[in-house]
C-alpha cells in the first residue's frame, strides 16, 4: 500500500491555486466572484487572467480599425484590472492579475500550467454560435488538465 503522499495528488484535497478567466462580460464577472469565494474559503491563491484577443484579419480592411481595436482592448483590460483590485480589497484576499494577448484558451492554458493551477473557473459563453463551434469553457474542458467550473 502507498504512502499518504501517494494518495493525494495536486488539487485533490481542495485547490491551492484557483485561476479565473475574466473578459469583462457579466458571466465572467460572476465567475470571478465565484472563484474569489472559493479561494477565500479554501485559503487558496487566486489568479485572475484577462486575455486581450488579437485583431482579426478583417481589421486590416478598414483604415485605422486595428488601432481602435487595440485601444479598446487596452481600456477593457484597465477596467477589468480595476474591478479585480476593488473586488479583492472588498473580500480581503490577495489576488494576482495576469494580462495576456492572444487566444483566450491558449493563454489561460499557458498560465494555468505555469502556475500549477488546481482549478479553472470561467463564465459561460453568451454567444449563440458557441453551441455549435465550441466555447472557451468547452475547449478548456477538452484540454483535460484541471477541473473546469463554468459559471452561468
Amino acid at each position: 500500500m502507498g504512502s499518504a503522499e501517494d494518495v493525494f495528488e495536486r488539487g485533490t484535497d481542495g485547490p491551492r491555486v484557483v485561476l479565473v478567466g475574466v473578459d469583462g462580460s457579466d458571466t465572467s464577472l460572476r465567475a470571478a466572484a465565484y472563484a474569489a469565494g472559493l479561494a477565500r474559503r479554501q485559503h487558496s491563491r487566486l489568479v485572475v487572467v484577462h486575455v486581450r484577443a488579437g485583431t482579426t484579419p478583417l481589421a486590416g480592411l478598414v483604415p485605422g480599425s486595428a488601432a481602435v481595436a487595440r485601444d479598446t482592448a487596452g481600456e477593457i483590460a484597465d477596467e477589468v484590472q480595476a474591478l479585480v483590485v476593488r473586488g479583492a480589497a472588498h473580500i480581503g484576499i490577495p489576488v494576482e492579475y495576469v494580462a495576456a494577448d492572444g487566444d483566450p484558451v491558449t493563454e489561460i492554458t499557458r498560465v494555468a500550467d505555469a502556475l500549477l493551477a488546481d482549478a479553472v473557473v470561467v463564465g459561460a459563453s453568451q454567444q449563440a454560435g458557441h453551441r455549435w463551434v465550441g466555447s472557451i469553457a468547452v475547449r478548456l474542458v477538452k484540454a483535460g488538465r484541471w477541473p473546469v467550473t463554468v459559471v452561468p
